[in-house]
Parts: C-alpha cells; structure tokens; sequence
C-alpha cells in the first residue's frame, strides 16, 4: 500500500522517565481517496458548518487540485459531499436538491457524525431518505476522527 499524502498529526508527550514520545493518529482522512474524486473534478459542498472536519476538506481539495465550491456555486459539478446532522432538517429534500446540481455520473457523498457523537444520523434513516430522493446507500465507512461517510447512487434499472 503506497504511503499516505496526508500528512499525519504528531503531538509530544512525556513518558513516566520523562522523555518525549511522538504519538500518531490513527483516525486521519487517509482514506479520502477512496472517496472515487479525482484530479480536476469539482465537487460543491452543502452543510458546511463549524463542526465539519477541515483535514477532510483538504484531502478532498488536495485529490481533486481545486477548491470546494459551496452551496452558491451555479453550475453543475462532478460530486457533492454533504454534511449532515441529526437536527438540519428533512435529509430526503436535501437529497432531492443536491441530486439537481449533479453532472451525469456525480457522485454523492453524505458525511454524518459517528455513533455516540451529538448529531448521529441512523444509517436506516440515511438509506430511507434515500430510497425516497431515488437513491441507494453503496458504501460507508468512518473517514475522519468525527465522522463517517456514506455512498449514495441512483438506482439503476435491472439488466
């Protein structure tokens, strides 16, 4: 596995003897590549709020060599992150909106709080929102100390 871009927090600590230790975190966005951006794409961010993970948002602009655009950008993009928590509203509209600004083939992406941090969303009420927008969870996995992502596509037809 090739090493990681990002690069890793240390902090110093003093061990019983008194010597300093480097300690590296393990809950680091390494694995907002596996998010599917790439190079060029341009990906609007809905939810941003105080709370949303900033080495996440990096990562993300560090893949993708741009900036996020937010909630006013007033063209289509290549994918959507969209933060969300217990209390910001009617998730199914928001699903329903962001599916508009979407170019074909845009890929979606909901980061939610973890279980046991304030603002935890169900993962059965993300796939219920989901199915309701036309949407279906594929993927979710934890991306950040806080947070954990999750997939959403179009339900395709059967072949």
């Amino acid at each position: 596995m090739p090493p990681s871009i990002y690069p890793a927090r240390t902090c110093d600590r003093h061990s019983r003897e008194g010597n300093d230790i480097t300690v590296v975190a393990t809950t680091e966005p390494q694995d907002a590549d596996r998010l599917g951006f790439a190079s060029g794409l341009v990906v609007q961010e809905f939810g941003w709020g105080e709370d949303v993970d900033d080495d996440l948002r990096e990562a993300i602009e560090e893949i993708t060599q741009t900036d996020l655009v937010d909630e006013d950008y007033d063209d289509v993009c290549d994918g959507v992150i969209l933060w969300w928590r217990e209390d910001d509203g009617d998730l199914t509209d928001a699903l329903v909106d962001v599916q508009t600004v979407l170019d074909d083939g845009g890929i979606i992406w909901i980061f939610t709080p973890k279980p046991g941090r304030e603002g935890h969303v169900g993962h059965s009420d993300i796939q219920e929102a989901g199915t309701t927008a036309g949407l279906h969870a594929t993927t979710t996995f934890a991306i950040a100390p806080d947070w954990a992502a999750t997939k959403l596509a179009t339900r395709g037809r059967g072949k």
